[in-house]
């Protein structure tokens, strides 16, 4: 599978950093300042809803590789062919809130059908938190079988940080860390640590084996393209992105 060039390069030495929109996102309005703000404080790449439109507006706003997010492999199709860089089946995030789960089975069902629709394309695909770790562990050793590569890890939506600031932060992202530290010692793809992570908690997440981390929240949730652009920034320097590409 060949992988976009600048994405290799940063899993590799280990700075990704993925700015999500959201995978229910479909604001053009909305979407486009994330996807800017993206751009211009450093990230790595965009996650965005899988939807043709939204493909087309982000490429004619960034030249950093677009993926797209959805559950239904169909969607992915249209996407592609608008443009999109790699795609990913997660960011279920959203879907927890409503309470949709998703098991091992599903998620394994859905890569096999997606690899049949698309054999080709970069494939990134979420482990759901709600499985115990040694489960997390098996199924990502069993995406990686199908035809996944890149595993992301999540649990921001699980934890229930009791404390206020950096404690608070660390709390938040424990359960990612934790499946981050656990599965990057059993696939040799790169693993994206994503859902509660924060500048304060992202050299820890590279710390535990992940190659890179995707933030959502902490960016798409500020009101201004100022502030994202600012929280993307701090992002990219708590990865240590130029010190890691110097050495």
């Amino acid at each position: 599978m060949t992988m976009h060039s600048s994405l290799q390069h940063a899993f590799t030495n280990r700075y990704a950093l993925k700015v999500i929109s959201g995978l229910n996102n479909f604001d053009a309005l909305g979407v486009s300042a994330i996807v800017k703000a993206a751009d211009l404080g450093g990230a790595t790449f965009v996650d965005i809803a899988a939807d043709p439109a939204l493909v087309k507006l982000a490429k004619e706003l960034t030249n950093l590789p677009i993926c797209v997010s959805a559950v239904e492999p169909e969607k992915f199709v249209k996407a592609v062919a608008a443009g999109a860089d790699l795609i990913e089946i997660g960011n279920f995030d959203s879907f927890y809130t409503q309470g949709l789960r998703f098991d091992a089975e599903e998620v394994l069902a859905l890569t096999y059908q997606t690899r049949d629709l698309l054999p080709e394309i970069t494939l990134c695909v979420t482990v759901p938190h709600i499985l115990q770790l040694d489960q997390q562990v098996q199924l990502a050793e069993d995406l990686v079988k199908a035809g996944a590569d890149i595993i992301q890890t999540e649990g921001g939506t699980s934890s229930n940080p009791t404390h206020s600031g950096t404690l608070g932060l660390m709390e938040k992202a424990a359960p990612t860390l934790a499946a981050a530290h656990a599965i990057s010692r059993a696939v040799s793809v790169p693993v994206l640590c994503a859902s509660g992570i924060s500048d304060v908690t992202a050299p820890l997440a590279i710390a535990a084996g992940a190659a890179g981390v995707g933030v959502g929240s902490a960016i798409n949730q500020l009101n201004s393209e100022v502030a994202m652009i600012a929280a993307v920034r701090s992002l990219v320097e708590a990865l240590g992105r130029g010190s890691r590409v110097r050495n």
